[in-house]
């Protein structure tokens, strides 16, 4: 008597977020994991020889590869003799990859002796392969291959234009944000992270370093952004969490600083995967992100966001035991050498005397010393401070009272002249491509020649008529008063009675520092070219100036105003 073979058999499904979000309602019902189960169960209640020792299901995982968790477990299974016999809906349900597939069905499960059945496609390994086995299975693979790579092709291509309509696409909105209800690509406020974002931001201009920052969160109670998502009901997890519980830290602090996201503009693409088969992220390069600028409401001023970027640029390294930067730091340089001048304590006699030094002399003796006490450099730099708030001081009033300097006037007749040299230049790139034309008819130029220039003389033309559009919006702009050309005057002017030398004043108000010698220095204000800018509308409107000695301006006009 024969005994009949009996199969331990392990029932595959899968469901990938294609499927399950497919807009047929029945289509997404006849691929759902129940259904899959109910046909695979119908199809063995008359076969003896088979019986079912586990059900591995992957819901919501993409058949284009098969790093699956269900399906390398029953793997496993296969590997320790526990499985003989795999149950798939149909090929597609197995995978999508046409190589990886194959692989398993014509060489993998034969040599490990395991049975495969694909009930729809009416493939059993059992009964043999005849000659339309040969072509069929494998064509069918291939066209489960091709359908992913459209579905993947189709997918990026929807991303890249909601991308570019400035609907945001991640799966959590940015620290700060959440998003709308209503319209998901939209994001909004969330008044009370965005309070935090708002505080890391000031502390940064008031001189504190990122762990500084981090430290101060973290004893205040402050949850981490990780722990904010999840106690809000976002199931988040990244891969920077190290302990149980996710803190503050200074990596964390910096992307926060770094984020352009809070001054409103929404930047995203920076990240890709090779094709739909290799899941690996690979960074894409900074020119083809996709940044939409004022998308959405900002968090933090564009000014604080610019001075803070320049704020992690400079050199500003403190001591364990100190968390704020002193108000210079990282602003004085050197005069002869362009080093940066470095603080340096120096004890004497019982006492102990604060000195900005080269940091060259410091290290290669290449530079002199430049030594120039701390705070002889400090009240310098705060009394030339208090001399330029108190000149832009009286250019606003000299500006408020005097109407009739047509400021705009002087604007507007600029950038007239600046679009009529770049509609002359147009013009004459339109009249070199048609000569172009007629060289290359005439043979004087070849068509690979023409196509060159032409592609040039075309993007100069792009570029000039980019420029037009720029500038006329910015004739628009000053004619509805949307301008803010001088608002810095205000930046200044809220300094008025400054007493004393603050980290966040001298990193609004001061580029640079300059030391020459102890009894010398150079401050380099901000915005100093737009203030020369003023002082030359001012000088060409019928304004004289005169100086006191002390670096203070006083205007006059030689007609009555």
């Amino acid at each position: 008597m024969i005994t009949k073979k009996i199969y331990h058999a392990a029932i595959y499904v899968r469901l990938s977020k294609e499927d399950g979000d497919a807009k047929d309602a029945k289509k997404a019902e006849s691929n759902s994991i129940s259904n899959q189960k109910n046909l695979i169960k119908d199809f063995l209640k008359d076969k003896e020889d088979i019986v079912i020792v586990s059900e591995r299901v992957d819901d919501g995982y993409s058949g284009s590869n098969f790093e699956r968790p269900a399906f390398q477990m029953m793997l496993e299974d296969i590997k320790k003799g526990i499985v003989d016999c795999v149950i798939v809906k149909d090929l597609s349900r197995f995978g999508r990859e046409y190589i990886d597939s194959g692989r398993y069905i014509e060489r993998l499960f034969p040599a490990l002796g395991v049975r495969f059945i694909a009930i729809n496609d009416n493939y059993d390994s059992l009964e043999g392969k005849d000659q339309s086995d040969e072509i069929i299975i494998p064509f069918k693979n291939l066209i489960n291959d091709a359908y992913c790579r459209d579905i993947s092709i189709k997918i990026r291509s929807h991303l890249e234009v909601k991308r570019k309509n400035g609907e945001f696409i991640g799966a959590f909105a940015p620290y700060g944000y959440r998003k709308d209800e209503t319209d998901r690509n939209s994001l909004l406020i969330d008044t009370c992270a965005a309070g935090v974002v708002k505080d890391i931001f000031r502390m940064k201009l008031h001189g504190y370093s990122q762990d500084a920052i981090a430290e101060r969160l973290n004893d205040l109670g402050i949850l981490s952004p990780m722990e904010y998502k999840n106690a809000m009901g976002s199931n988040y997890r990244t891969s920077f969490k190290t302990n149980e519980r996710a803190v503050w830290s200074s990596v964390t602090v910096r992307r926060i600083l770094e984020n352009e996201v809070y001054i409103g503009n929404l930047v995203q693409g920076k990240q890709t995967t090779p094709n739909h088969k290799v899941k690996k992220t690979v960074q894409r390069p900074e020119s083809d992100w996709i940044r939409i600028e004022k998308n959405h409401e900002p968090v933090i001023s564009d000014r604080d966001f610019a001075i803070v970027q320049r704020l992690l640029g400079l050199d500003t390294r403190i001591s364990p035991s100190q968390k704020e930067v002193y108000p210079l730091s990282g602003l004085v340089v050197c005069a002869d050498c362009g080093a940066a001048m470095i603080r340096k304590n120096v004890s004497a006699g019982g006492k102990k005397y604060l000195y900005y030094v080269c940091s060259r002399n410091k290290e290669t003796k290449e530079c002199s010393s430049h030594r120039i006490a701390a705070d002889k450099l400090e009240g310098a730099v705060l009394e030339l401070l208090k001399v330029q708030i108190d000149n832009v001081l009286d250019l606003q009033r000299i500006m408020g009272k005097i109407t009739s300097i047509p400021f705009q006037e002087l604007d507007i007749k600029e950038l007239e002249k600046r679009i009529e040299g770049k509609e002359e230049e147009i013009k004459r790139c339109r009249e070199l491509r048609n000569m172009l034309y007629e060289d290359m008819k005439d043979g004087i130029v070849s068509k690979e020649d023409y196509m060159e220039l032409h592609e040039a003389y075309t993007e100069k033309r792009a570029l000039a008529e980019d420029a037009v559009r720029k500038m006329k919006q910015e004739i628009k702009d000053i004619l509805d008063s949307n301008t803010g050309k001088y608002q810095w005057l205000d930046y200044f002017a809220e300094h008025r009675n400054i007493g004393s030398l603050t980290r966040n004043v001298v990193v609004g108000l001061i580029d640079c520092v300059w030391v020459k010698d102890k009894k010398e220095i150079e401050v380099v204000f901000s915005f100093s070219d737009c203030y020369q800018e003023i002082l030359n509308s001012l000088y060409h409107a019928g304004c004289t100036a005169s100086y006191d000695g002390q670096g203070r301006i006083h205007f006059e006009w030689k007609e009555a105003v």
